[in-house]
């Protein structure tokens, strides 16, 4: 009888002991857990009026949410008693592991930050990007989509990205399409000019303004070199693009325009 009441004794005393703390903690995580939510919604409201892209909007929102609710959780530690010291020492040498591991992949991300941030290209941009061709489909925080013309899915990281050139091909508005035509040098100059501009004249969507260049580019031998440069809005481009290489080659065999053919002068010594 007396280990009996010894026990519940202890087991009193215990409770009044721990009780305040208990209570406290328990405040303190629902309390705590408050302010974190309250917080987090005024982070996302304010990315949303600031018109921060909606891709890295939920991202920051979670890294912020998260490195709270952790500091609230080793702040409730610390009350029951529990040494701290020792969780934040192993949670920081966690973190540095995690992140020497995935250096690459945070590389990845920083880039798809200033990607998002700085828009060198959105989505539906017709791009050049690390040496693939493509419509934009998606930029996430760790790469880029790109569904290239013959429906290809490519997915990029973003380090790659911005290590490389990106040519933003539809992005501008209105676009001049670079083409080279070579005939022979047989042919009348004023007369290739003249079949030419009649193709871009009856391209529904080559523009008008500005005119359309064509010019005497180069004379290697046995050749002539046109460079033929229609403007088109950005989105018409590969439509003009495919007009001209058909239209062209058909206009010049009506036309009786003679492509150039590989030849070799010969001398020939007699001794």
């Amino acid at each position: 009888m007396d280990t009996a009441s010894n026990y519940f004794n202890q087991f009193s005393q215990m409770a009044i002991d721990y009780a305040p703390k208990v209570i406290g903690a328990l405040l303190t995580y629902i309390i705590g857990t408050f302010i974190i939510d309250w917080l987090t919604k005024m982070l996302s409201s304010t990315f949303q009026k600031r018109n921060v892209d909606h891709t890295i909007r939920p991202f920051f929102v979670s890294i912020v949410s998260v490195g709270l609710k952790i500091m609230l959780l080793l702040t409730v530690a610390g009350m029951f008693g529990v040494q701290t010291t020792s969780f934040i020492a192993i949670f920081t040498a966690l973190v540095f592991a995690i992140g020497t591991a995935l250096s690459g992949t945070l590389g990845h991300f920083a880039s798809g930050v200033m990607l998002l941030i700085f828009k060198p290209y959105k989505v539906g941009d017709l791009v050049t990007v690390a040496g693939q061709t493509g419509s934009v489909e998606e930029i996430a925080v760790f790469n880029t989509v790109l569904r290239t013309l013959d429906n290809k899915k490519i997915i990029i990281p973003n380090g790659n990205v911005t290590s490389n050139i990106i040519t933003n091909i539809s992005g501008q508005g209105q676009i001049r399409v670079d083409m080279l035509y070579n005939v022979a040098n047989s042919n009348d100059v004023d007369k290739v000019r003249a079949v030419v501009q009649q193709v871009s004249d009856s391209c529904p969507k080559i523009l008008k303004t500005p005119a359309c260049d064509i010019l005497v580019q180069n004379s290697p031998m046995g050749m002539t070199e046109f460079a033929v440069r229609p403007w088109c809005n950005s989105a018409d481009y590969w439509d003009v693009y495919y007009f001209m290489q058909e239209n062209i080659k058909k206009a010049f065999d009506k036309n009786g325009i003679v492509a150039p053919k590989p030849g070799m002068d010969v001398v020939v010594s007699q001794h």
